[in-house]
């Protein structure tokens, strides 16, 4: 029987199979790069912020499982627990600490920093992970822009806090997490908080690119100081970052796009570039650059601007109360 319906359905039978595995490449390729680097992290600290979820978690349990001493510096301090003691089970290494950090909160940068200055010996590997997309018109403790001041000038602080930490460690690396948003993204120097024309996107897309921007021009400012920065855009994840734009989307909408899920990265997918980004040896004397898909990419224009660069870091020194040099 079964003989028969094969001779007598062949054509049906071989469309839904090469469909298949048209479908399963197809989601192969949608899952990019993956970073083959074995490097080994013995020895090394390594601090990750917004690392208790999506890709930040699957970077923390990468590095553990390379031997390093991780630092999830996240706001959420019972999740950040819960995520930790989850991390340090799949990685085997119980040497992962988790440590209070509000990025909203200029107050709470500098306590964080202070305690890493204070505890730490060395720090090999930032990854300023963390962020927030698309929100409703929110501010910061300190009256900033939301997704500006938790996605770029959090993290613009944060760096150059531990900056001297990082030197004393060379070789160091600082990687930051941005996204292809910036493509489309401009830095509204003469309303940068967004107070006169606020959308969720036009703010996400702008934060986005000011992490570009402040890679590159802090490539040029650490250029021989055996520190080097880079940015990436780690791909589109099933991760919780869109829970605030998801539940205003149409339910038609959501249920249209359902099938697509499929293909979209998983955390640990997504986290590859990131983690490419933090231990590929190849990269030791490259410094500034963009990646995606675990290989370097031409940034948007607007991200190559060393102008602007320059002006954003001014910028936001002024707002962040850092002394300009």
């Amino acid at each position: 029987m079964e003989k028969s319906l094969l001779l007598q359905y062949p054509t049906t039978i071989a469309v839904v199979t090469l469909t298949g595995v048209g479908l399963f490449a197809f989601k192969r390729w949608m899952a990019g790069g993956v970073c083959c680097s074995k490097v080994r992290l013995d020895g090394k600290t390594v601090l990750i912020t917004g690392a208790n979820t999506g890709i930040g978690k699957e970077t923390a349990v990468d590095l553990a499982q390379r031997g390093a001493r991780v630092i999830m510096a996240c706001r959420d301090m019972e999740r950040a627990n819960k995520a930790a003691e989850d991390v340090r089970k799949r990685s085997g290494n119980g040497n992962v600490i988790v440590k209070k950090l509000d990025l909203a909160s200029l107050e709470s940068v500098r306590h964080l920093s202070k305690e890493v200055l204070a505890s730490e010996e060395r720090l090999d590997i930032l990854i300023n992970n963390a962020g927030i997309m698309s929100c409703p018109q929110w501010k910061t403790e300190d009256g900033f822009e939301m997704q500006f001041g938790v996605n770029h000038l959090g993290h613009f602080l944060l760096t150059n806090c531990l900056l001297d930490l990082l030197k004393k460690s060379t070789p160091s690396r600082i990687v930051n997490v941005s996204s292809l948003a910036h493509e489309k993204g401009e830095i509204y120097f003469d309303d940068i908080n967004l107070e006169k024309d606020y959308h969720p996107w036009k703010s996400y897309r702008q934060s986005k690119l000011a992490n570009v921007l402040f890679t590159r021009e802090l490539a040029k400012r650490l250029e021989g100081t055996g520190v080097t920065t880079y940015s990436l855009h780690p791909g589109v994840i099933k991760t919780e970052l869109g829970r605030h734009f998801l539940p205003t989307i149409p339910l038609w909408k959501r249920v249209l796009y359902k099938p697509f899920s499929f293909f979209i990265k998983s955390s640990s997918q997504g986290a590859q570039t990131t983690i490419y980004c933090a231990v590929e040896e190849k990269l030791q004397n490259e410094s500034g650059l963009y990646y995606s898909d675990c290989a370097p990419k031409t940034p948007a224009p607007q991200a190559l601007d060393d102008e602007a660069a320059k002006r954003l870091w001014d910028v936001s020194a002024s707002m962040v109360g850092l002394a300009q040099s």
